[in-house]
């Protein structure tokens, strides 16, 4: 994950399923790893996130600027969706 626009994508992706299934341990693990890369590798601090009926905006700080990235929610939403779609594939493995 070089660049800041796929460490974003990867957290938010993840994030949504959280989201929507808060006791999903391995989606809460995944989502940490993904949120501490955008807080220690790419310094990013104040992260936000909107959407309206077509996209998801990430607002953040970067090096004293704040700045914005969006993305399709069909993109975003796609694992998600996968896993609504076939839950039987997706189970939850308590720790």
């Amino acid at each position: 994950m070089n660049s800041v626009q796929d460490a974003i994508y990867n957290w938010l992706t993840i994030k949504i399923v959280i989201d929507a299934r808060p006791e999903d341990t391995a989606a809460v693990e995944t989502e940490k790893m993904f949120y501490d890369i955008l807080l220690e590798k790419h310094m990013l601090s104040n992260i936000e996130v909107s959407k309206d009926e077509d996209m998801y905006y990430v607002h953040f700080d970067e090096q004293g600027e704040r700045k914005k990235q969006r993305f399709p929610r069909e993109l975003i939403e796609v694992m998600l969706n996968q896993i609504n779609q076939q839950p039987e594939k997706y189970r939850n493995y308590p720790q």
